[in-house]
């Protein structure tokens, strides 16, 4: 499992900052160690408890040959989803979540097939046979279902877990997560409801760099489990 971060390095990170004590969540009260300033402060160490289980699930399901899909679509966090997904080779979306990603996966199949047939041609070279408008348009609609599903286009089914950096923002993923026993993972801050979340882990979800440090352990958790998946190959 990766290295829990020592509370200097969290604290660094701006992961304890909260949010202002009128919009805190009820749910959160356990995760919350004081306010400050007229904002929560999360308790770390009940973070580093919640991150070290989030991980090893993270790390057993990738393990047991698994997909983790990556999904931040707020600004803060999507080159950061983008980045840390290719680093290990997981599906993610960091535009927008459409909806029936999970409930309707058949129909976002169709989507993803049309997307990786039009950028086949597009490779062969097919579209040379065409007008230039006509060309312009496929270009178009390549453009729009990159936007859609290309951080998705090489999955095949439904992924088995997934982890989310706002869980507000992603409120219709989350439900459609829950009505298919699909796991999460996910940052949650002090105005969020953990308890719609398997695997809960206190942190701010708006700083960079409380985004970037979670979703880099995150990253290796899901490199370590891809190892222990190698070693188990006959």
């Amino acid at each position: 499992m990766p290295e829990i971060p020592d509370l200097l390095t969290m604290l660094k990170a701006g992961v304890h900052f909260g949010h202002q004590l009128s919009k805190r969540h009820p749910k959160m009260k356990p995760y919350i160690l004081m306010a400050k300033n007229g904002f929560h402060i999360i308790n770390l160490e009940e973070t580093q408890v919640k991150l070290a289980q989030a991980l090893e699930f993270v790390t057993k399901v990738v393990a047991n040959g698994g997909t983790i899909l990556f999904l931040g679509t707020k600004k803060q966090a999507q080159r950061i989803i983008v980045a840390a997904a290719q680093e290990c080779g997981m599906p993610y979306i960091n535009e927008r979540w459409l909806g029936g990603t999970i409930t309707n996966f058949s129909a976002i199949a169709k989507l993803i097939k049309k997307y990786n047939d039009l950028k086949d041609k597009k490779a062969k070279g097919e579209f040379k046979k065409y007008t230039k408008k006509e060309q312009l348009e496929f270009d178009r609609e390549i453009e729009k279902l990159e936007k859609n599903v290309g951080g998705i286009a090489k999955i095949t089914k439904v992924p088995d877990a997934i982890f989310i950096i706002d869980i507000k923002k992603e409120k219709t993923a989350i439900n459609e997560a829950m009505r298919k026993n699909i796991p999460t993972v996910a940052l949650c801050d002090t105005n969020a409801d953990p308890n719609k979340i398997n695997y809960p882990i206190p942190a701010n979800d708006d700083a960079i760099k409380s985004i970037s440090l979670m979703t880099k352990l995150v990253t290796e958790a899901v490199n370590e489990g891809l190892k222990k998946r190698e070693i188990k190959k006959p």
